[in-house]
């Protein structure tokens, strides 16, 4: 579907990951309820828009197809050695593990060319609102 209601013409669009397989893989999760956090990069976050307990977010498929709309219900900032393994599993991702959230987000980071250890994340949690 490529026409949204008119309710979220205002809503940000955004997909998940930085490319288009990760982002259908990312959406994938969120539809089968097993993805209810995301992180990103508090650098990126601050020179786009950051989220707040409440906003609303169209999510869009790795074709940037509209495809869900999901609301911010928790946001934290957290240094990424300092993440907690609950967070780790909301996100929901590989097995679950502590390991394969901090291999596969330090790859992520450093893909963007701002991995630290230390590195401030932008936490969130959302939940599922609709389905296009």
């Amino acid at each position: 579907m490529t026409d949204l209601p008119n309710i979220y013409a205002a809503v940000p669009r955004w997909a998940f990951g930085d490319n288009p397989g990760l982002a259908d893989e990312l959406l994938a999760l969120v539809l089968d309820g097993r993805k209810r956090a995301t992180c990103s990069s508090l650098v990126s976050c601050q020179a786009d828009v950051m989220p707040a307990v409440g906003d609303l977010s169209v999510i869009l498929d790795g074709g940037g197809r509209p495809t869900c709309v999901i609301r911010t219900t928790e946001v934290r900032i957290l240094a990424f050695d300092q993440v907690d393994e609950d967070f780790m599993r909301a996100e929901g991702e590989g097995d679950l593990s502590a390991q394969y959230w901090r291999e596969g987000h330090q790859t992520y980071f450093e893909r963007e060319g701002v991995f630290a250890p230390d590195m401030p994340l932008l936490c969130e949690r959302f939940e599922l609102v609709e389905v296009f």
